[in-house]
């Protein structure tokens, strides 16, 4: 999908407007639909022997599930935990047989968020639509891993899982309405299902309240942490990088769901941008793109890094961004709960 239908599509699905609600059959039809599905999948789920943390979401689009499976895989390393990964592998060519991150790591191959959380985090990863496929394989090449994290598998239930973080960000639940007259894949009551519901929020948003008290409601915002200059593999800390360049023309390009949060987060950190570029969500940059651009630099995201088809050019700084979060402890709760999990018996079937 292009950028231009994203963004009608995205102001479309803001408000319960007249041809949002012409849609509502439709909605209704997907609803029946997916429900039957789930349920049939999930009759049927693989239960794995270590436990699975879902990472997804309930609203289309990128919301920020990435920097949260990044956030749970250094919480788990740090305490002795050795994760592993599953994931559909949006993008890439895959055929009956998984693909696992042993055998190639390019983003070709793996699909661009995949790749990412491995090259971001060191582990491994198997990527396949049939994600306990890709988990029964990774398992099978990794025996060490006792913990899997399932990328974007919140509607897959075809793998059963023991906790649900949901990420959703300013949005919302949207109008509320299923797709195709709403953002939703699920009903707005999905959400109290979830273990943990992390907000991302822009630097320009604020909380509105609706992100809910208590432990089990986290709000996240992401802040440039250090680059990586992709021709050089020169990396500075986001203090000594700025001190640098800022007095020169600065650019941004982003193939994320929502590049205006790229945007604004390095705009409050200090960065004046003259040009920006948004791509289409998984969307690839090229050179052909940036010929007239300023000689200074332009900044991208790590996943348009993976792809980008302009990797000799000089100007190009890629920002590492850590997650800051308004309630840290959520993830040594995590780590409890996993603790429990391990110490109790693995039964068939799936909580959710």
């Amino acid at each position: 999908m292009s950028r231009a239908a994203e963004d009608f599509m995205l102001r479309l699905w803001d408000r319960r407007g007249v041809l949002s609600t012409l849609l509502l059959p439709l909605a209704w039809v997907y609803g029946r639909i997916t429900e039957w599905h789930m349920r049939a999948q999930a009759r049927t789920a693989w239960r794995a022997p270590v436990p699975v943390i879902v990472v997804g979401n309930i609203l289309v689009g990128g919301t920020g599930k990435t920097p949260v499976c990044t956030a749970v895989c250094a919480a788990l390393q740090d305490h002795g935990w050795r994760p592993g990964l599953v994931s559909r592998g949006y993008g890439a060519r895959i055929g009956t047989g998984p693909h696992l991150s042993d055998e190639d790591s390019s983003a070709q191959y793996l699909g661009d968020e995949p790749a990412l959380l491995h090259q971001s985090t060191g582990v491994p990863v198997g990527v396949h639509p049939r994600r306990a496929l890709a988990a029964r394989t990774l398992l099978e090449a990794h025996p060490e891993i006792d913990v899997l994290i399932a990328d974007d598998g919140l509607q897959h239930r075809a793998l059963a899982r023991d906790l649900e973080i949901i990420v959703q960000d300013r949005r919302g639940t949207g109008n509320g309405r299923l797709l195709p007259a709403g953002p939703l894949r699920e009903p707005a009551a999905r959400l109290e299902r979830a273990d943990w519901v992390i907000t991302n929020l822009g630097a320009a948003d604020r909380a509105t309240g609706h992100e809910g008290p208590g432990q089990r409601r986290v709000t996240m915002r992401l802040l440039p942490q250090s680059l990586t200059q992709l021709s050089t593999g020169t990396r500075m800390g986001w203090p000594e990088w700025f001190e640098k360049h800022a007095g020169r023309p600065c650019s941004a390009a982003a193939a994320i769901g929502h590049p205006e949060r790229f945007f604004d987060m390095l705009e409050a950190a200090g960065l004046v941008l003259s040009r920006t570029l948004r791509l289409a969500d998984h969307g690839r940059l090229t050179a052909t793109q940036l010929q007239s651009w300023p000689d200074g630099p332009i900044l991208i995201t790590p996943k348009d890094a993976v792809k980008c088809a302009a990797p000799h050019d000089p100007r190009l700084w890629v920002v590492q961004a850590r997650p800051a979060f308004d309630n840290p402890s959520w993830l040594d709760s995590l780590r409890e709960t996993l603790r429990g999990l391990e110490h109790s018996a693995h039964k068939p079937g799936g909580r959710h």
